[in-house]
């Protein structure tokens, strides 16, 4: 009987263990005053913050969004670093350029000049959301709106994959593109094969970070932030859906393991310690 119970006990600690490995630590919080942060980038050339503030309705053309930069440490640069804008997104930088979501165009900035270039129209979106760039400088960006994933090629736009349900959070690593659509993660090989790699998370998710080799770090705009090991399995590092606090598009500098999380209405951006 006590072998038994013994036995219990230690598949129990390692089923536990298994579960319950990583947590989000605040180290840094800034003042509520970005004008409704939807996404963060980490330049790790630069060791900036970018910010996509839309200022307003996720969905108005009212000229009132911009980019802002922020310090590592969570100080404000210039919230207006790049004005004019609607309701920026999500973001990827590729080279000396900035690729930014809005709306229904993918707005192409030359960052050392710190103009736009160029605003590309995506025929077929509504609501462009997330970007992510591959090695080649190929630009994918996602629209939940309308159920696609759009992709930019030698500044001409197509529709790269259809029939989704919410497509959103995006990343682009070597020849596979990852997804997020209604609380599933994919990847998506060049030849277009999809492969289901974890489920049953908020359908909300936002935004996707890379964090060991097959395991990510997935926010949920509701609120709600995961670990998603290489196996499919899930950890909550946090979940603030009942008080509201949405947890957007998240950053990441990966060697220091900080998350940076972007909270909406909030109007804050706060950096966590992955423990």
């Amino acid at each position: 009987m006590k072998k038994n119970v013994y036995y219990v006990l230690v598949l129990f600690t390692i089923s536990f263990s298994s579960i319950a490995q990583h947590s989000l630590n605040r180290i840094w919080i800034t003042d509520s005053i970005l004008p409704v942060p939807e996404s963060v980038l980490f330049d790790k050339a630069d060791q900036i913050l970018y910010t996509s503030l839309m200022d307003g309705s996720p969905a108005e053309r009212d000229g009132k969004g911009s980019i802002g930069k922020l310090t590592v440490d969570g100080k404000i640069i210039n919230l207006n670093w790049i004005s004019g804008l609607n309701a920026p997104k999500g973001m990827a930088k590729f080279k000396n350029k900035l690729f930014v979501a809005d709306l229904t165009e993918i707005v192409i900035i030359d960052i050392k000049q710190q103009k736009i270039l160029k605003k590309i129209i995506v025929d077929g979106s509504k609501i462009l959301n997330d970007v992510t760039v591959d090695k080649k400088g190929v630009v994918y960006v996602s629209d939940p709106k309308v159920g696609k994933i759009f992709k930019l090629e030698n500044e001409i736009a197509t529709v790269y994959l259809e029939n989704l349900n919410k497509p959103n959070g995006l990343k682009a690593i070597d020849t596979d593109l990852y997804f997020l659509d209604s609380g599933s993660l994919y990847k998506m090989d060049s030849k277009k094969n999809k492969q289901l790699l974890a489920e049953g998370m908020d359908e909300n998710t936002d935004g996707i970070e890379p964090i060991t080799d097959n395991a990510f770090i997935v926010s949920c705009w509701t609120g709600v932030i995961y670990y998603v090991h290489k196996d499919g399995s899930k950890e909550i590092l946090s979940d603030t859906r009942k008080e509201e606090y949405y947890t957007a598009d998240i950053g990441l500098d990966k060697e220091k393991k900080i998350v940076y999380v972007p909270s909406l209405f909030k109007k804050t951006i706060a950096a966590y310690s992955l423990k």
